[in-house]
């Protein structure tokens, strides 16, 4: 995982708390409607992190296969 892996990561998570926090506050103000197109808005980027996961995910186990760890790395 690279430094660009982590902070992409980072910055799709501060945004997904930030999109929940606007969510949260919306709900506890009865705005109901409101809150549900945040709602969509918080779902859409709790996918969009977990879609980047994943694909760092496989990233990661495509390089391990390429390149097993030598004896000396167990």
């Amino acid at each position: 995982m690279t430094p660009v892996d982590c902070l992409l990561l980072d910055a799709k998570q501060a945004i997904l708390d930030e999109q929940h926090r606007r969510f949260q506050e919306l709900q506890r103000a009865g705005k109901v409607a409101e809150a549900m197109r945040q709602f969509q808005a918080t779902m859409s980027c709790a996918s969009d992190l977990l879609s980047e996961s994943l694909a760092l995910l496989e990233r990661v186990l495509e390089k391990q296969r390429r390149n097993p760890p030598g004896p000396s790395a167990r």
